[in-house]
């Protein structure tokens, strides 16, 4: 795992921040893809559990780091299931990261331009932003849905600079996924930084290309309130 090195927040005009594992609990969605909806999915379509998995998980494994993978809608078509409804159905489990407001807060309070860049379906980002408020400490909130490509894709990223503008060579941009991060750092984001937490119920991952942090007060002074 590389050391995060000495942190020099006057190199940094804007932030571009993910959502899912990064600000928010990734647990939430770990449950509702791995065990509430395929339970759902076998329900509904009279499958025993075991054959909703298998099925369920072929399907969504083959379109890993495509948009289709995020896409509310698709998976609603594909699996003839209301996503949105059943998303709802554990919502009580939507929580954010240790630190986050706290973190977003002091980005504001450095003046520090702050984005949230996240491949979330604009009907789930919406409700997450319903449920933790957590926008009003962002300057612009974008959903790779909007560009019609993932952040895995260079495409995304070229799209976006010509949608917003910013330096890439002063911009940090904080993900929990290395093949995004890669795909920013391939565009050119100079300062890139990887979560090693998602998902509170998950192990402390190594992570071998990018920086890596727990939680925010490491590269922040994080007063407890």
């Amino acid at each position: 795992m590389l050391d995060w090195p000495t942190f020099d927040w006057q190199e940094i005009d804007t932030v571009l921040l993910d959502m899912d594992g990064t600000l928010l609990d990734l647990h939430y969605d770990n449950h509702f893809w791995l065990s509430h909806l395929p339970r759902r999915y076998a329900e509904i379509h009279g499958l025993a559990l075991e054959q909703a998995l298998q099925q369920m998980n072929t399907e969504i494994e083959a379109r890993r780091g495509t948009l289709e993978w995020y896409c509310l809608d698709f998976w609603t078509r594909e699996l003839q299931l209301d996503i949105p409804a059943i998303l709802r159905e554990i919502e009580d489990r939507i929580a954010l990261r240790p630190q986050t407001e706290l973190f977003l807060e002091g980005l504001q309070q450095l003046n520090k331009r702050t984005l949230l860049v996240t491949n979330a379906h604009r009907r789930g980002l919406d409700h997450k932003l319903e449920i933790t408020g957590i926008d009003r400490w962002f300057d612009g909130i974008v959903s790779s849905h909007d560009y019609g490509h993932a952040k895995e894709s260079g495409h995304f990223w070229r799209a976006l600079r010509e949608q917003v503008e910013f330096d890439p060579a002063r911009t940090l941009f904080v993900d929990d996924n290395e093949s995004v991060l890669a795909a920013a750092r391939d565009y050119g984001i100079a300062h890139l930084l990887c979560i090693r937490q998602p998902d509170s119920r998950g192990p402390l991952r190594e992570i071998a290309d990018f920086p890596a942090i727990h939680l925010f007060d490491e590269i922040m002074a994080i007063r407890s309130r």
